[in-house]
């Protein structure tokens, strides 16, 4: 009989790991995939990274400069529309790139140890942290050329943005789910999230909205985050009444429950598929 602290035993109970340690050592190898994956795609992936919420920007201003100015003179333009921009786009940009992820890793699902919800989740981060990124850049940039980039709640505006991120993980687990068993159902996420881009309030304030739609324009769960962001960049913005931060973290709440209760319930059909 071997004995309790044989060096044998010792070192078989050392190499046993736990499940959180193989989590964590999957999820740090599928990270480093996928950035990988991500920055070399193109030459200039990294550089797009930031030239895309630019282009949108000075884009929106040209169009929508002279309207803006008369609806909100008493707030900088470019600063009103940048925060629409990159609010609206990390919950879109996070749904999308989170559906695919399922059929990006398929070849890995054969390892027991990779689950399909981790490279959903792992992409999930991944987004979040090219959009640190990205807006770090962005804002640096705009402070440089004399804009006043430090919000005036700071921590209303990093609860918001966290907030729009998890809407798009949640929308993105639907979506990585219902696009493995229905194809056809990831295309009818984009047609939905496209037309969004125009009635979430990136490029005019929901003020400008006859009265009498406010109430259906509010129905939109962006709405809320990004009207949040800009209550808490200027002091002196007054938004429509109605927007509450508790209706989109309503929406976060159901939409991440629904997409993991999806990934439980389907997990095998999703990965055979």
């Amino acid at each position: 009989m071997a004995f309790a602290d044989d060096p044998a035993n010792v070192q078989h109970r050392n190499s046993v790991r736990s499940p959180a340690s193989i989590t964590l050592a999957v999820w740090k190898a599928l990270l480093l995939r996928e950035a990988v994956a991500r920055l070399s795609a193109t030459r200039t992936a990294w550089l797009w990274l930031i030239l895309d919420p630019v282009i949108q920007i000075i884009f929106l201003n040209v169009l929508f400069g002279f309207v803006l100015q008369r609806l909100i003179g008493n707030i900088d333009m470019g600063l009103f529309i940048t925060t629409g921009v990159l609010g609206f786009g990390l919950a879109r940009n996070t749904a999308m790139r989170i559906k695919d992820a399922i059929t990006a890793n398929d070849t890995l699902l054969t390892y027991r140890q990779v689950l399909a919800v981790d490279t959903v989740l792992v992409r999930a981060g991944l987004e979040a942290l090219l959009f640190i990124i990205s807006a770090l850049c962005l804002f640096i940039g705009l402070g440089l050329i004399g804009y006043q980039v430090f919000p005036h709640e700071f921590l209303q505006v990093m609860l918001a943005f966290v907030a729009l991120w998890l809407a798009g993980v949640g929308l993105g687990l639907i979506l990585s789910v219902s696009s493995q068993l229905i194809p056809e159902s990831g295309k009818v996420g984009g047609v939905i999230l496209g037309p969004l881009y125009f009635v979430s309030g990136i490029m005019y304030p929901p003020s400008a909205i006859p009265p009498a739609y406010q109430s259906w324009f509010l129905l939109n769960p962006f709405v809320h985050g990004i009207e949040t962001i800009r209550t808490g960049f200027f002091p002196q913005y007054h938004t429509i009444p109605g927007v509450s931060m508790g209706y989109l973290l309503a929406f976060v709440m159901v939409t991440i429950c629904l997409g993991l209760a999806l990934h439980v319930r389907y997990a095998t059909r999703v990965v055979t598929k």
